[in-house]
């Protein structure tokens, strides 16, 4: 039984809503109730992780989402070591060896300039190209000109149309099913785009930054450089991907987490001279017609921008109009998982997996490419088998997508062989769809932050977190997540200090 002070401080907590139980949504909620907060997550679905989604089954684990993640951002690695996941973490085996398909056939991608010169991946043009890049644009001032600039057109201006066609074009497919001509550069890469405003060149910017980065963090205690010792590189966790969100979720109670809990209404109120400016949410549960209503004092949105518009928001009594909200372009994605003998697979390679250039479509291949998901990781199939995790879609055949199991097994088996040599039919094959696996980050992307900006500074005390700010990545949604969390811990408690001062000034003048 909770003592008084335990009760009293239970009720006078502030109260925050966040709506969407992504890895966004729960690592804000998971930072929150580590402050104290009295925190309730609202997800639509059946189901808490998002876009991480993992499955176990006869032998076999795979991932439906996301496949791995690295730990850049800050906040990433404050989150592993508080959840105590570090043991749980799965780095993969080779996972510098990744390949890309050139003439029907995978070609290692070469990671230093030795490979470089040795890969028949890139002609001797495109080599000198990347080799002299430093010294041909060195302190090259950045003409203003290209603030709409493509990822195409910026990497071409840089290496060439070769490396864009068989680097990044794949690069972009891979990660966020996407195309070169289509992605904004200055939202795509925004790292790059300021190495290149800044230094000139994109190789000698990057390693520069990385050089000072380095000096910036060579003043840390020696536990914190320990800490900087751990592995680079991608990752996942024993039993996949979603491993980290059933860890956040189990950090939530039951009362903190609310599934088949769709959100109809987000209504704000001003205190005036009542306690405090509150919001009142209101949702129904799926497997009930009865709206239920709750009042907190702050809310944070995780759900894509298409589902936020169909909610009614009303400010002081009126609606809130949100036609200023654009339309945001989707990304559809087919993930085949496939299972073969391993003697009936005559060429498997060693490494991370192998990405399909849209160019090599000419050559028979209709993938966007296949991760070596039991080569990363040799626990997710039994000794004798290989697994594979297979893409396809994106923008660059929205239509394909969308297509059958059965047309899908067709195409992925035969580019498994191609690319492979795998000969038969897969032992196991598992389709997920994802109708919106990726909002595209394109040229008019900066009208999308925009009114992401305009209904937050519209909206006291309601923030917006997730893929469709500041990165695709699961690290850069878990940052986006935290950040939210950090805004409403300062403005809670800049709203308590307002009315702290209210109140003591309403006392020396009564």
């Amino acid at each position: 039984m909770a003592s008084a002070t335990e009760g009293d401080k239970q009720s006078s907590a502030k109260r925050v809503a966040v709506v969407g139980a992504g890895v966004s949504g729960l690592a804000a909620a998971y930072k929150l109730k580590s402050h104290g907060f009295d925190v309730t997550v609202l997800e639509a679905e059946g189901r808490a992780g998002g876009k991480l989604r993992s499955v176990s089954y006869n032998g076999l684990i795979w991932d439906e989402g996301a496949n791995t993640m690295t730990e850049s951002e800050i906040e990433v690695q404050t989150l592993l070591d508080n959840l105590g996941l570090r043991e749980k973490q799965q780095f993969p085996i080779s996972q510098n060896k990744r390949y890309v398909a050139r003439n029907g056939l995978p070609v290692l991608i070469p990671t230093n300039p030795i490979e470089l010169i040795k890969t028949n991946l890139l002609s001797t043009k495109s080599k000198f190209q990347i080799l002299l890049e430093p010294f041909l644009w060195k302190k090259k001032r950045v003409s203003d000109d290209h603030t709409q600039e493509s990822v195409g057109g910026f990497f071409q201006r840089h290496f060439g149309k070769e490396v864009v066609d068989y680097l990044i074009d794949p690069f972009v497919a891979g990660t966020s099913a996407g195309d070169p001509e289509s992605l904004s550069m200055p939202h795509s890469f925004p790292e790059l785009w300021n190495i290149e405003k800044r230094y000139g060149s994109v190789i000698s910017g990057a390693i520069q930054s990385k050089l000072f980065s380095r000096k910036d963090k060579s003043g840390e205690t020696r536990g914190s450089v320990e800490k900087g010792k751990r592995r680079r590189g991608s990752f996942s966790f024993q039993g996949g991907m979603q491993t980290l969100t059933d860890t956040l979720c189990k950090q939530l109670g039951k009362h903190e987490l609310k599934l088949n809990s769709k959100v109809l209404s987000l209504s704000y109120s001003h205190g005036g001279n009542s306690k405090s400016d509150s919001w009142s949410v209101l949702c129904v549960a799926n497997d009930d017609k009865h709206s239920q209503s709750s009042s907190v004092d702050a809310i944070i949105l995780t759900a894509p921008l298409c589902s936020i518009k169909e909610m009614k928001i009303t400010k002081r009594g009126t609606i809130f109009p949100l036609d200023f909200l654009p339309e945001v372009t989707y990304m559809p994605l087919s993930v085949l998982i496939t299972s073969f003998k391993k003697e009936s697979v005559q060429r498997p390679l060693e490494g991370f997996g192998v990405l399909v250039p849209s160019k090599e479509q000419e050559n028979g291949l209709k993938t966007l490419g296949t991760l070596f998901s039991s080569m990363m990781f040799p626990d997710r199939a039994p000794s004798d088998q290989y697994l594979y995790t297979t893409f396809v879609g994106g923008s660059r055949n929205k239509e394909l997508a969308k297509a059958s199991m059965n047309e899908l097994k067709q195409i992925v088996t035969s580019d498994i062989r191609q690319l492979l040599g795998a000969e038969g039919e897969p032992t196991f094959v598992n389709h997920y769809y994802w109708s919106k696996a990726f909002p595209l980050y394109g040229h008019n992307y900066d009208s999308v932050i925009e009114a992401i900006e305009k209904m937050e500074k519209n909206l006291p005390g309601l923030f917006y977190a997730g893929n469709h700010r500041g990165g695709l990545s699961v690290g850069k949604a878990i940052a986006s997540g935290c950040k939210a969390a950090d805004l409403v811990i300062s403005y809670l408690e800049s709203s308590s200090d307002t009315r702290r001062f209210r109140k003591d000034h309403n006392f020396r003048n009564s």
